[in-house]
């Protein structure tokens, strides 16, 4: 069986960003004019090796354009049925920035506009004042 990545390591994983633009893209844009959408809707550099995710004015179809050390690469999905469930973007903003665990969620349907991110800490719970449910004892464990 294959293992996949968690949702934290895909967001942990240095690599390229995502971007998507806001506004609907006309989805007969090739290569070249996706590109320019790039400079001027998402202001990046096409070449960047970023991944930027386009979609249609329907919601059923999204393409996704990046650079591949010798060329652009173009995927392209198209729903049978329903539409891509985007995350809501604030008034004005042209694109955003996905994390991967958010473009996989999109890619499996994932209705983007019903999920809520709760606010979570990576403080110790000694630095918050709360106690510990887990206590770990060194001993326990014949450690000295």
């Amino acid at each position: 069986m294959i293992g996949l990545p968690s949702l934290r390591a895909l967001d942990g994983a240095q690599g390229a960003r995502i971007w998507l633009a806001a506004e609907a893209t006309d989805m007969r844009c090739g290569f070249d004019r996706l590109a320019e959408r790039v400079k001027a809707v998402i202001s990046q550099d096409p070449l960047s090796g970023h991944l930027f995710v386009f979609r249609s004015r329907r919601g059923e179809r999204l393409k996704i354009l990046t650079w591949d050390r010798d060329g652009y690469v173009l995927w392209y999905k198209l729903l049978e049925s329903g539409v891509f469930r985007l995350p809501r973007l604030k008034e004005g903003s042209r694109s955003v920035e996905l994390r991967p665990s958010e473009l996989a969620m999109i890619l499996d349907g994932i209705d983007m506009t019903k999920l809520k991110r709760v606010p979570r800490t990576s403080e110790p719970a000694e630095a918050t004042g709360r106690r510990s449910r887990y206590k770990l004892s060194v001993a326990s464990y014949g450690i000295t």
